[in-house]
């Protein structure tokens, strides 16, 4: 969340951040600055009360010392009011301070300056290509219908045993996966990631920090019974686990890895841009988290966009990076990056990466900081990305390295991993 000094502060850029963000309600600025201002002068009366009572407890045990017990009487028959006065306050000031933060919840991160205005996917910024394009063969088939007559993915079973969303991979391509998920960690590791193998349950304060709630309550799937949510991405265990810690300087910046299996309801998906692989409610994913100091927050995004591109370059697949617009990137994201890989059978781009920065709005949600120089706490910057994404990568090299007699070639990189060159039909 956004801190409320920079609120005040910069009330207008915060509301502007809000419209551009297709977030219709900026008057919940001025609810919360009227809240805040409500709060601030409740902590004044309840200090000022707090000091007087303070002081005529002194008096009352400089009297009594002295004997002038009837004058210490009528000021202790004062100072009983006063309690219940400053009681009266303290609920007060309690219950606008969780009046406050609710609100607070409420209000997007502000968009950088560098981050194109648009309101749609069709606002989004070209900000690199890279690969050549190559038009589909009449025997090039889409990933889907590969698979299935391969029986390397079986979605049918899938929905029997779970619902749609949910498929087996089968014999090599589990292999592929599994290779990928390798190759992405090692990768990772060789750039001073470090690997941590995290839950795929959190609670609500987790969900809370990142900010999945109040934002994303319907993309998750939850647990009521025990009141836990199944992650939608690594980035909510990982990304939580400093919450409510003070990092020293020396230990900046943070750098942690993870593979996990995610979990995504995708509420009202549907058509043509569902099919095979493009859109699962379970998927594999390898998620880089960063934990950053303030001054170098947007350099780290670059150097994190860079590493997830080569990936795939590595892979030789065809991609593309989107500089996201304000009303595509999110409620948390102060900037985005998109990267996208082209499907030469379905003749459209696949997302396989988000590049995000978040500046300090998830670290204060979860209290994490750092120690500076001067042995002041300050509030860290996180950043996250995917490192990457399996299913559409499956799809792509599944379309990309088909040949006409149904094998597919394993991409150089891979083959370590494969212990083949082929996968056969």
């Amino acid at each position: 969340m956004l801190d409320v000094t920079y609120i005040r502060d910069n009330t207008e850029r915060v509301k502007e951040g809000m419209r551009n963000k297709g977030e219709d309600h900026p008057e919940i600025v001025d609810q919360l600055l009227e809240v805040d201002e409500k709060w601030r002068s409740m902590v004044k009366q309840t200090d000022d009360l707090r000091n007087d009572s303070n002081m005529k407890a002194q008096k009352i045990g400089r009297l009594m010392g002295e004997g002038r017990k009837e004058e210490a009487r009528e000021i202790i028959k004062h100072t009983s009011t006063l309690k219940e006065e400053i009681k009266e306050k303290e609920e007060q000031l309690e219950f606008l301070k969780e009046q406050r933060k609710e609100l607070l919840l409420r209000i997007p991160n502000v968009p950088h300056d560098s981050v194109p205005v648009g309101h749609s996917e069709e606002d989004n910024e070209l900000f690199k290509t890279w690969g050549t394009l190559a038009e589909a063969a009449e025997w090039q088939r889409p990933h889907w219908e590969l698979v299935k007559e391969q029986g390397w993915i079986d979605f049918e079973r899938g929905a029997k045993v779970t619902g749609a969303g949910f498929p087996f991979y089968i014999g090599p391509v589990a292999k592929l996966q599994r290779a990928l998920v390798n190759y992405f960690l090692n990768r990772a590791g060789e750039r001073g990631y470090t690997e941590i193998q995290a839950p795929y349950f959190v609670n609500e304060d987790s969900a809370r920090g990142t900010g999945q709630i109040p934002d994303k309550e319907d993309m998750m799937y939850e647990i009521p019974r025990d009141e836990l949510f199944a992650i939608p991405t690594a980035e909510v265990p990982v990304t939580n686990f400093h919450r409510d810690e003070i990092i020293s300087r020396g230990q900046l910046p943070l750098y942690y890895v993870a593979y996990t299996p995610c979990w995504r309801r995708e509420a009202g998906s549907y058509g043509k841009d569902v099919r095979g692989l493009n859109r699962l409610h379970q998927f594999d994913k390898v998620e880089l988290v960063k934990m950053v100091h303030p001054d170098t927050a947007y350099e780290e995004l670059e150097s994190l966009r860079l590493y997830a591109e080569s990936l795939l370059e590595e892979l030789d697949i065809p991609y593309r990076t989107l500089l996201m617009c304000t009303g595509d990137m999110g409620f948390t994201q102060s900037k985005k990056y998109d990267l996208e890989v082209w499907s030469p059978a379905q003749k459209r781009w696949l997302e396989v990466s988000s590049c995000s920065n978040f500046g300090s709005f998830q670290a204060r949600r979860m209290m994490l900081r750092f120690r500076n120089d001067e042995e002041d706490t300050e509030i860290l910057h996180t950043l996250n990305g995917s490192g990457l994404a399996l299913p559409r990568v499956v799809a792509a090299i599944l379309e990309i390295y088909q040949q006409e007699d149904g094998s597919v070639v394993v991409p150089d990189v891979l083959q370590p991993f494969m212990g083949s060159e082929v996968i056969q039909p």
